[in-house]
């Protein structure tokens, strides 16, 4: 699935999230895609499992949402196609981390995993504005573990966002950031899909010696609508073999030393 396909049923997600059910012409007019698109979206999700379609429309399922970023159709894909890579990456990131370091987690897929592999180490203290993540990490005490305040701005998401969550941020200097994205390019640098989302993760930025992007090799060469930072602010890319030799070129040639897993 393209990009802008993921970023389109992610969008009917996010909709369906606010108002239960829509119609296939709403879908159309608010997402500015032709009809054919929208109902090939929608037989996509329904196979995932996501929404049942409906006459003129769809409606979500009754599945729980509670699981990592259940909401995002685009998590969905790559969780199948992308989760040998996403596990070694966040195993890679993992092993970076040194005992009694201050880390940073932002929302995230790959950043969920990284968590997930710190739940034993000791004598770290882990600062995310994301709520999955604090759960994951409410199983051990040995991890201390700081939730940013801030407000859930959609409905499934897990990324706290807002005043609340920046001034939390202020607070800290951070050793190092494990940083998701969307999108990670060698000029334009990390991107996300939402700006207030982004405003958090450009403090986190700010607040650590050391910022380290996890991602995938599908979101390289990609671009986000909202800038988080430029590739002068990263100091390292840990991403899968996947990625094409052209593009790892321009990330060193920008100055970002470069992981593959």
């Amino acid at each position: 699935m393209s990009s802008k396909t993921d970023i389109r049923a992610k969008e009917i997600l996010r909709l369906l999230l606010q108002h239960g059910k829509t119609s296939v012409e709403d879908l159309t007019a608010a997402l500015a895609a032709s009809p054919a698109s929208i109902r090939r979206d929608l037989v996509r999700l329904e196979t995932q499992g996501l929404v049942h379609r409906t006459h003129g429309g769809a409606m979500l399922t009754g599945r729980a949402v509670y699981e990592p970023f259940r909401f995002d159709a685009s998590f969905q894909v790559r969780e199948d196609r992308f989760a040998a890579e996403k596990q070694r990456i966040a195993h890679a990131a993992a092993s970076l981390v040194k005992e009694h370091d201050t880390i940073g987690l932002s929302a995230g897929t790959t950043t969920t995993l990284v968590a997930k592999q710190l739940q034993n180490r000791r004598g770290i203290h882990v600062i995310t504005n994301a709520v999955n993540i604090g759960m994951e990490l409410s199983s051990t005490t040995n991890v201390d573990t700081t939730l940013t305040g801030g407000a859930m701005r959609w409905a499934g998401a897990f990324s706290l966002v807002g005043p609340a969550a920046i001034e939390t941020l202020n607070m800290f200097v951070m050793d190092r950031l494990f940083l998701s994205v969307t999108g990670m390019h060698p000029e334009r640098g990390a991107t996300m899909i939402e700006p207030e989302e982004a405003a958090v993760f450009r403090v986190m930025v700010r607040q650590a010696r050391e910022v380290i992007v996890v991602s995938d090799s599908s979101k390289m060469g990609m671009v986000s609508p909202a800038i988080i930072c430029l590739p002068r602010d990263i100091d390292l890319l840990i991403t899968d073999d996947g990625i094409e030799n052209d593009t790892a070129r321009a990330f060193e040639t920008a100055g970002i030393r470069i992981m593959t897993v």
